[in-house]
């Protein structure tokens, strides 16, 4: 089982769910620090170093049968996967990010970045990737395979992952077996004793 956090954050917020993970019986649980976070040394962190690092655990250390994600981690999981082309028993994803620029433009708005600035800022991101940030759209990206079998939990008024965006999402893949958990916020869903007791639940499933 592979654990991918989310932005500006660290394995360790997982410590909760992997108390109760740990409690499976022949489960080896493997969590990371993305580069830029926790105790990852890195000038630079974003989403593709985060899908670099799923990568490259699954391609050099162990394939994973289960990968759970929180936040961009859950982004960053969905696009690994596809650039493997693999397809694992179980894709958890915890509150995931939907529209990376959005999420950015409501990031910059909530600190007053003038539209001036954040045309400038976007510029300047596609002058660093390949594609533009509105390509990182998990509703134009996302192509399971017939197999997959997908746990998506979230806060319907959750304002970093936003149920405007998951809710068009989810209509475009009704395979996605989608929870709703209410009043635990885009953080503390990982502490979520109901969150992690239907995580576990499908687990050993």
């Amino acid at each position: 089982m592979l654990l991918t956090h989310g932005w500006a954050s660290k394995a360790l917020d997982f410590y909760e769910l992997i108390i109760e993970l740990r409690k499976i019986e022949d489960l080896e649980i493997i969590a990371f620090d993305a580069p830029g976070n926790g105790s990852s040394i890195s000038e630079f962190s974003n989403l593709m170093l985060y899908a670099d690092s799923v990568k490259a655990i699954s391609l050099n250390y162990a394939q994973p049968d289960v990968l759970i994600g929180h936040s961009l981690g859950g982004m960053a999981n969905v696009i690994a996967l596809q650039e493997l082309e693999i397809t694992p028993e179980l894709l958890v994803s915890i509150a995931p990010l939907i529209r990376l620029k959005e999420n950015f433009e409501q990031s910059l708005h909530s600190v007053n970045v003038v539209a001036k600035d954040q045309e400038i800022f976007f510029s300047n991101f596609a002058k660093e990737f390949p594609v533009p940030a509105e390509y990182f759209n998990l509703t134009e990206l996302y192509q399971p395979g017939v197999d997959l079998t997908h746990l998506l939990a979230y806060d319907p008024a959750d304002h970093i992952s936003t149920h405007q965006f998951l809710k068009e999402f989810l209509d475009k893949n009704p395979a996605v077996n989608a929870k709703s958990f209410e009043e635990v916020g885009h953080y503390k869903i990982l502490r979520s004793v109901d969150v992690i007791e239907a995580i576990v639940e499908r687990i050993n499933k």
